[in-house]
């Protein structure tokens, strides 16, 4: 099986409700920085704030797109998110189908 390897990246994003996640989401496709944004409700998150340990129920966005266009991305995310620090993580994705790879390239703006 052939795969190539990538210039692409996934990018992590919680959001505190699915209306969030779908405008961010929206707009990232709409504006050429991610080819697609799968949105998984129900997610559970624990972690620290302010020094005390938090529980909250979130919904988390998996975005694909180019590894150049994460500073774009992560200002646009800033700018609709309505979380004071928000999860903008990238992670690179190493290999893949390269008609996948090449779909995403087809979606998103030109680096």
């Amino acid at each position: 099986m052939n795969c190539a390897v990538s210039d692409h990246a996934v990018c992590l994003i919680t959001a505190p409700s699915k209306e969030i996640a779908e405008k961010i989401a929206f707009a990232l496709v709409e504006q050429k920085l991610a080819a697609c944004c799968s949105i998984i409700p129900g997610v559970t998150s624990i972690y620290t704030w302010e020094g005390k340990t938090e529980k909250g129920k979130e919904v988390q966005l998996i975005v694909k797109t180019r590894s150049e266009l994460f500073p774009q991305l992560m200002a646009s995310v800033k700018a609709l998110h309505s979380y004071q620090v928000p999860e903008i993580i990238m992670l690179p994705i190493t290999a893949g189908l390269p008609a996948y790879l090449d779909w995403i390239d087809q979606s998103v703006k030109k680096g």
